[in-house]
């Protein structure tokens, strides 16, 4: 993919970082070098290195938006306030949409496996996510509003194997409308839990 000379005079950060999501992705973080970097923005390298550091700082800026996107969920008076189970389905709800709106990003965090210290904290990052949504069903459960024989950790990773499934099928020309969108998160939530739920 060769950029036209007007378009690499415009080369931003942000767009310098699309293109990056997109190698790594295509060809793994490990399998990507700054030549394939170079060439897929058709930029020279030191016209890389102006903008970060090496590729590094190009994966730790990519995978922080993904985990900026689902951490800010946590902050939102929805995921905070209310019953359990309740902030539980709306943390749900949100996290598929974020991987929605995010999905080059948040492929490239799921993708990860920690050959370098970027990649170990991300994952770090993404256990505490995964804790503190955790927390929340465990609570649900105390509550009486989900299944107690269901076990909690085994729960939690199928709800997320579920949601985290998404970036192996889910591609946004499919659903252009807000409304298949919104389908394809209803569908998500219900089909998480109306097997969670207790029964009445």
């Amino acid at each position: 993919m060769t950029v036209p000379r007007r378009e690499r005079d415009t080369y931003t950060p942000e767009s310098l970082l699309a293109v990056a999501v997109t190698v790594f992705n295509e060809r793994g973080y490990d399998g990507t070098s700054m030549e394939h970097l170079s060439r897929a923005a058709g930029i020279s390298k030191s016209s890389i290195y102006h903008h970060v550091a090496g590729k590094e700082e190009l994966l730790r800026r990519a995978v922080s938006r993904a985990l900026d996107g689902l951490f800010g969920i946590l902050e939102e008076q929805s995921a905070r306030e209310g019953r359990a189970v309740a902030r539980l389905e709306y943390v749900t709800r949100r996290t598929v949409e974020v991987l929605m709106a995010e999905l080059p990003y948040v492929t490239l965090l799921l993708r990860v496996r920690g050959n370098t210290a970027t990649e170990r904290w991300a994952m770090e990052r993404r256990r505490e996510f995964d804790q503190e949504v955790a927390e929340l069903l465990k609570a649900a459960v105390a509550d009486g509003d989900l299944r107690a024989d269901v076990d909690v950790r085994l729960a939690t990773r199928l709800l997320f194997g579920m949601i985290n499934s998404m970036v192996e099928w889910y591609r946004p020309e499919g659903h252009r409308h807000s409304h298949e969108r919104a389908e394809v998160v209803d569908t998500v939530v219900r089909m998480a839990f109306d097997g969670l739920r207790t029964g009445g």
